[in-house]
């Protein structure tokens, strides 16, 4: 599990094909290695990536032809990434739980500057569009954010300057898809109602 909070901006510093796959060279500054093991799940762009090897700063994923027909953003190389390694019981929520398991793909509408903050617009799948509602948390390429409006599949957030700052998020412009992972409180919501649904038949 992870909190949306991103540790670092990586940089993707090598992609090689396996077999329909990708294995990926991701370098790091500030992300910390030193408690990374072979094995472990650090989040890439929001995507749940397992660590198969570490060299110095760098550390090395692959990524399955299925990740990569469902996501966006791991396949081209000098592209930065956000990164955040997996959560410990000690430590802290600060976002919102989040499973690194891309719900789908949006397409960014809109990114203004208004002032004190950036307004981003997303078109979500309208298969996601149910699940994303005003003040509900959204994840987007890994970022865990506040929804604060929706319009049929499009939904808007706010970024501070404190975002943008640490996160690959100041990169977007219109056009530009995303990774999307909605909140998981949403799917058990709809799940218990199905639940009922099917009982009172």
């Amino acid at each position: 599990m992870f909190s949306g909070i991103i540790a670092d901006a990586g940089l993707i510093k090598s992609v090689q094909d396996r077999d329909g796959g990708l294995r990926i060279m991701i370098a790091t500054e500030v992300l910390g290695l030193d408690d990374v093991e072979i094995g472990d799940s650090i989040a890439v762009n929001g995507v749940c990536l397992t660590v198969i090897e570490i060299v110095g700063n760098d550390f090395i994923v692959d990524v399955s032809r299925e990740t990569l027909n469902c996501t966006t953003g791991l396949q081209e190389k000098g592209k930065h990434v956000n990164l955040e390694k997996a959560l410990r019981l000690s430590d802290r929520l600060g976002g919102h739980l989040v499973s690194g398991h891309v719900d789908g793909v949006g397409e960014v509408v809109a990114f203004n500057d208004i002032g004190e903050s950036w307004r981003l617009v997303v078109r979500a799948p309208q298969v996601l569009s149910k699940y994303i509602a005003t003040k509900g948390s959204i994840t987007i390429n890994g970022v865990s954010l506040t929804v604060n409006r929706v319009a049929g599949h499009e939904f808007e957030v706010n970024l501070i300057p404190h975002t943008l700052e640490v996160t690959t998020l100041n990169e977007l412009k219109t056009g530009v898809r995303v990774n999307l992972e909605i909140d998981l409180i949403a799917r058990y919501v709809e799940r218990m109602l199905q639940a009922e649904k099917e009982q009172s038949k």
